[in-house]
């Protein structure tokens, strides 16, 4: 197979961002710096990444993490700040992150081992809902959210309609869910101080089909990859769309829309 679908294979990452690597000269094959995109692996190729060995391509899996606040998602930080990665326990692979959440925000992130996996679960094309629960400071109301509901433009970016329950309120703060699907650089804090609301927590609980329940902070649990890909498929994908190979004996009795139901992604109340 060709340089970077080996390299997505082995979890290195997607293999858009693999491709970037090897015009960059960090992958070696054989002791050689490479550049050519239309190279050919063998099974008896030795390839390095940064000089690192890259691991065999395995089976594609899937984690989920809730990530506490302080934790950078990425594999170093120049500032020398904790990662995620540092953080996770040393029984795993070598594992990839699907997005990101930012260094204030907590919550579920998914992890696999495989980046064409983790480019179609990233895609907004393919329409995956992230939903959050975010406390904020003072009492919003409807109109005041209304911005965010119709999508807005801040800057260069354009923010999709998210959407938005009041869940609670109290004299301090108040509670949202908010769901959105292209879950930009910080977009829901950012889309929230454009309405004059300053966020204070923010907790994504789910990602497509796969919820934060049951872990606690730190807690790290792998998905059952039969179990998921039926989700998948239940979601309304077709086989021929998922990056991998599902099982022969799955056999999922119904398939819905791509968007299937809201409420299969809200959050629950506090």
């Amino acid at each position: 197979m060709r340089i970077a679908k080996y390299l997505a294979g082995a979890g290195i990452a997607s293999r858009r961002e693999s491709e970037k690597l090897v015009l960059e000269g960090r992958i070696k094959v054989n002791g050689k710096i490479v550049n050519n995109l239309a190279l050919q692996i063998s099974p008896n190729d030795r390839i390095l990444f940064d000089d690192n060995p890259v691991p065999k391509i395995q089976k594609p899996r899937i984690w989920k993490y809730y990530k506490p606040v302080g934790l950078i998602t990425s594999t170093q930080d120049e500032k020398n700040r904790p990662t995620v990665f540092s953080n996770l326990p040393p029984h795993l692979p070598k594992v990839i992150s699907v997005g990101r959440l930012d260094i204030n925000s907590e919550g579920l992130l998914l992890l696999t081992n495989n980046g064409d996996l983790k480019r179609f679960l990233e895609l907004p094309a393919n329409g995956f809902d992230r939903t959050y629960r975010v406390r904020i400071l003072g009492k919003p109301t409807e109109k005041r959210l209304e911005p965010l509901t119709k999508g807005l433009t801040i800057g260069k970016d354009v923010f999709a309609p998210m959407t938005i329950s009041i869940d609670a309120t109290s004299k301090a703060n108040s509670w949202l869910t908010i769901t959105l699907r292209e879950g930009k650089n910080r977009e829901i804090r950012r889309a929230l101080n454009y309405v004059g609301l300053e966020v204070n927590r923010l907790i994504r609980t789910s990602y497509g089909p796969v919820n934060l329940a049951p872990l606690s902070r730190n807690g790290v649990q792998e998905i059952n990859f039969k179990a998921f890909a039926s989700d998948l498929l239940k979601l309304g994908y077709k086989e021929s769309e998922l990056p991998f190979k599902i099982p022969t004996t799955l056999h999922p009795s119904k398939r819905v829309t791509k968007q299937g139901p809201r409420s299969k992604y809200r959050g629950t109340k506090k």
